[in-house]
């Protein structure tokens, strides 16, 4: 029985990423060594790093004058590091969801955060016309909401610093960075396993807090030693050069949006047409890489025998998240049209045997 990799998070990597790797951890570059054993300052893992920058900027079309940092720490490090780097007085937020919450919460620890926010729904929509403060030193949002299923479906305008938080959707659809002042994420959705950060960062905007900043919380400090002050993740960075390397022989951006907004329009149509399934999102904010839905309200007694059902097919990782309840299929990148057409197979299946 083959098995459709759901999961949001670790989540599923191409297979050509997947065995890139295992051959460099039995054998790096011809070293000799395996992958896990090398220096982070060999010339061949030194070359990774090049490569891996260089096609950050190449695939994403990043314009001169910013930088692409990979650090510790996950998405959640960067929810202080950001404020403590470019906040002065204060900041507005966005808040779609737990992610944003969480990055408000440590935002306040360093100036004024104001918000607008969906919480009233439960975060199933992207709040809409709000008025980004000019006084703010940026503005923060998060693009794609694993938990809610909800995603800024364009490049926002904003007339103060852009931060953005893409750690689920990240090289999913092509985007303006020229539009963002910060990009950041954690990889192990649409990148590479967990383990590192990735940073893109417009340089123009830093050295402009009066704080001190630790060392190892200073973008300047990674920027200066080309994210090489401490010893990197080197597993993880690799990985995720070997992904970018499919995105590109896959098409790039464009193709990678195409695929998903396929792979999206073939579940959300079954969801809709589906006697026994409802989607939690608005349909206008309604998410490419995390896809919720739950059972309708008489049809709820069904809800754990659909989730042992999908299991036994070969669905792993659906059950939805605590606070949203249901189901949820993350269809990151890497995961096949196939995984989606068993996923609609079996809900079909199911729904013949409760009709």
């Amino acid at each position: 029985m083959k098995v459709h990799n759901f999961y949001a998070g670790p989540s599923i990597l191409s297979e050509f990423a997947v065995e890139e790797t295992i051959k460099a951890i039995k054998n790096f570059a011809n070293t000799g060594l395996s992958l896990m054993s090398v220096s982070h300052r060999s010339k061949e893992f030194v070359a990774v790093m090049d490569e891996v920058q260089q096609l950050f900027k190449e695939l994403l079309n990043i314009p001169e004058g910013y930088s692409v940092l990979f650090v510790g720490g996950g998405a959640s490090t960067q929810f202080a590091m950001i404020p403590m780097n470019i906040m002065q007085k204060k900041a507005f937020f966005i808040n779609t969801g737990a992610w944003s919450t969480k990055a408000i919460k440590e935002a306040k620890a360093f100036g004024e955060v104001v918000e607008v926010s969906s919480k009233d729904k439960n975060f199933n929509y992207i709040p809409k016309n709000y008025e980004i403060p000019t006084d703010a030193d940026f503005v923060h949002i998060t693009t794609n909401n694993t938990i809610y299923g909800t995603e800024f479906k364009e490049d926002i305008d904003s007339p103060v610093n852009l931060v953005a938080d893409m750690s689920s959707n990240i090289f999913s659809r092509t985007i303006d960075v020229s539009k963002y002042a910060i990009i950041y994420g954690g990889a192990q959705k649409n990148l590479a396993p967990s383990g590192v950060t990735f940073v893109i960062i417009k340089n123009e905007i830093l050295g402009k807090v009066e704080r001190h900043i630790p060392t190892m919380l200073n973008y300047e400090t990674h920027i200066k030693k080309g994210s090489m002050f401490n010893t990197p993740p080197v597993v993880p960075i690799f990985v995720a050069l070997q992904t970018l390397k499919w995105i590109k022989n896959n098409g790039g951006l464009a193709a990678m949006e195409k695929m998903n907004i396929e792979k999206a329009d073939l579940l959300y149509n079954e969801i809709e047409r589906n006697s026994l399934f409802e989607g939690t999102a608005a349909k206008e904010d309604r998410s490419l890489m995390n896809i919720c839905f739950v059972m309708k309200a008489e049809y709820k007694e069904f809800s754990a025998e659909f989730l042992a059902f999908a299991t036994e097919k070969g669905m792993i990782g659906i059950k939805g998240h605590r606070s949203v309840g249901g189901f949820r299929a993350s269809t990151y990148n890497a995961l096949p049209k196939e995984s989606i057409e068993a996923l609609v197979d079996t809900m079909q299946e199911f729904e013949k045997m409760k009709s």
